[in-house]
C-alpha cells in the first residue's frame, strides 16, 4: 500500500502518515513499560533498577545500529519520490547487505566490551550482574531489532506507515505473553525480559518480509539486484553513517548522564527509571514527527519540490507544540499514579517519587525545543544532509557532557537529569539556523 507524499495539503498528509507511527511507538513504548512493570513486580526493586540502569548503553548499540539502517532508506524514499521504481528497489537489496554487515560488526563488539562499559558507568555493585544479564542478551538480539527497524523504515519510504503498526501491535502483544511466560513461569529474571524482546521483534522483521514480497513490488528487489553496487553503497553509507554517529553521540551523552546518575544508588535509580519509561512514553509523537519527516522531506526532495518540504515543517511544528503542551500537563500530574504501576505494594513510594518528579519536572519546560529537534533534524536527513543534522548530536553531547561532570563535581541530583532538557534546549535553538541553511544551501544547487 504504497502512498505518496507529494500530493496534497501537507499539514493533513503529514498527521495522517503520523498518527500510524504514533499509535506504532505508543505500543512498542508499552510493552517496554510492561517489561519494567513484570520486572519491578515479579523479580524486584534491584531487578528494575538494573534494566534502567542499562538503558543508555542500549540506545547506544541499538541507536549506531538503527540509525545507519534508517539512513540507508533515506535513498529508497528519494528514489520513489523520483519515480524511479526500479533503482528504488535496487536501494533495499544494497541496504539489506550494509545492515547485515553492520549488524555483524556491532554484535561482536558490544558483547566483547559490554563489562567494561558497566564498570565505567559506576553500575552499582548490588545490580551488576542483573544489568550484565539484560543487557548481554539484548545484543545477541541486535540481528532482530535491527531489521525489524530497518524494513519497517522500508515500508515508510513509499509512505506506508500502517503496516508496521500492525506487525508493531502483534509483536507489543507477544513480547508481552513472552515476559509473562519467562518471568513468572520460567523464572528467568531479567535475561527473561530480554529474550521476550529480541523474540517478538524477530516476529515482527519476519511479518514485515512476508508482507513486502508479496504486497510491495517496489521494495521487492529482482535476483540480479542482490549485491552491493557501489553508487548506492557510497550515497548510503553517506546518509547512514552520519545518522548512526548522530545515535552513537548523543547516547554517548545520555551514558554520561546516567553515570551522574547512578552514584546516588539504586533507590535513585529506580525512580529515575520508573520517570523515564513514562517520559519516552509520552514523547514518542516527537518520534513519529521525525519519522514522518524522513519519508516526507525524502520524497518531496527526490521530486525537487523544496518550497514543499518548507510548508511541511512549518506545519509539523503547528502540530507538535500542541502536541508538546498536552504531553507535559499529563507528564506533570499523571506521573505519582504511573509510578504505582512499576513496583509492588511494599515499595515505599514516598522514597522513589521525589526522584522521579525532579527529572519529569525539568524535562517537560523542554518538550517544544525536543520537538524541533526531531522535526529539522530528520527534515535535513531527509534531503541527504545527514552530516548537517549530526551536528545537533554533537551540541547535545557537549550540553550533557557539561551538565553531567558539574553535577558530579557539585553533587547536585538535579542538575545530572537536568541534562537531558538542557541538551534538548540549545539544540533545538540550532536546528532552526541549520535547516535555514541546508533549505538556502539546496536553492543555490538547484537553481
Amino acid at each position: 500500500m504504497e502512498t505518496t507524499l507529494t500530493e496534497g495539503r501537507p499539514f493533513k498528509i503529514i498527521l495522517k502518515f503520523m498518527l500510524p507511527l504514533l499509535i506504532g511507538n505508543i505500543f512498542q513504548q508499552f510493552y517496554n513499560m510492561v517489561d519494567t512493570i513484570i520486572v519491578g513486580k515479579f523479580v524486584g526493586e534491584g531487578a528494575l533498577a538494573a534494566v534502567g540502569s542499562t538503558g543508555t548503553i542500549m540506545f547506544l548499540v541499538l541507536g549506531i545500529a538503527n540509525g545507519m539502517a534508517t539512513g540507508f532508506t533515506v535513498l529508497t524514499s528519494q528514489k520513489y519520490g523520483a519515480g524511479l521504481k526500479d533503482e528504488a528497489r535496487a536501494t533495499v537489496s544494497n541496504g539489506v547487505i550494509l545492515s547485515a554487515m553492520v549488524i555483524a560488526v556491532l554484535t561482536v563488539l558490544s558483547l566483547s566490551f559490554m563489562p567494561s562499559i558497566l564498570k565505567v558507568m559506576n553500575t552499582p555493585e548490588d545490580i551488576y550482574e542483573d544489568a550484565y544479564s539484560y543487557i548481554s542478551v539484548i545484543c545477541m538480539g541486535i540481528t532482530a531489532l535491527v531489521f525489524y527497524n530497518l524494513f519497517s523504515a522500508f515500508l515508510r519510504a513509499v509512505g506506508n506507515s500502517r503496516i508496521p503498526l500492525y506487525t508493531l501491535i502483534f509483536s507489543a502483544v507477544l513480547n508481552i505473553i513472552l515476559d509473562l511466560v519467562f518471568i513468572v513461569n520460567f523464572k528467568m529474571g531479567v535475561a527473561g525480559a530480554a529474550w521476550a524482546t529480541d523474540l517478538s521483534q524477530g516476529v515482527a522483521a519476519i511479518l514485515c518480509v512476508i508482507y513486502i514480497v508479496k504486497k510491495e513490488p517496489a521494495l521487492t528487489p529482482s535476483a540480479g539486484m542482490w549485491r552491493l553496487n557501489s553508487e548506492y553503497t557510497k550515497k548510503q553509507l553517506y546518509i547512514g553513517i552520519p545518522m548512526a554517529l548522530q545515535f552513537g553521540i548523543t547516547a554517548s551523552g545520555t551514558m554520561i548522564m546516567q553515570s551522574a546518575i547512578n552514584i546516588y544508588g539504586s533507590v535513585a535509580v529506580a525512580g529515575f527509571t520508573a520517570a523515564g519509561k513514562v517520559q519516552n512514553l509520552l514523547t514518542q509523537g516527537m518520534m513519529a514527527i521525525g519519522q514522518t519527516m524522513t519519508s516526507y522531506s525524502g520524497q518531496n526532495f527526490g521530486k525537487g519540490d523544496l518550497d514543499r518540504v518548507e510548508y511541511g515543517v512549518k506545519d509539523a511544528m503547528k502540530i507538535m507544540t500542541v502536541y508538546s503542551i498536552a504531553a507535559a500537563i499529563i507528564a506533570f500530574y499523571a506521573l505519582p499514579y504511573i509510578m504505582r504501576l512499576f513496583f509492588s505494594s511494599d515499595v515505599d513510594l514516598t522514597q522513589l517519587l521525589p526522584w522521579a518528579k525532579t527529572y519529569m519536572v525539568e524535562c517537560i519546560i523542554a518538550y517544544i525545543p525536543l520537538s524541533a529537534i526531531f522535526i529539522f533534524r530528520n527534515s535535513m536527513q531527509g534531503c541527504g544532509y545527514g552530516m548537517t543534522a549530526m551536528m545537533l548530536g554533537i551540541v547535545e553531547f557537549a550540553a550533557r557532557l557539561v551538565a553531567a561532570i558539574l553535577s558530579i563535581r557539585i553533587r547536585s541530583y538535579a542538575l545530572a537529569v537536568g541534562s537531558d532538557p538542557i541538551a534538548w534546549l540549545a539544540a533545538g535553538v540550532i536546528s532552526v539556523f541549520l535547516f535555514i541553511h541546508v533549505i538556502r544551501d539546496l536553492r543555490i544547487k538547484i537553481g
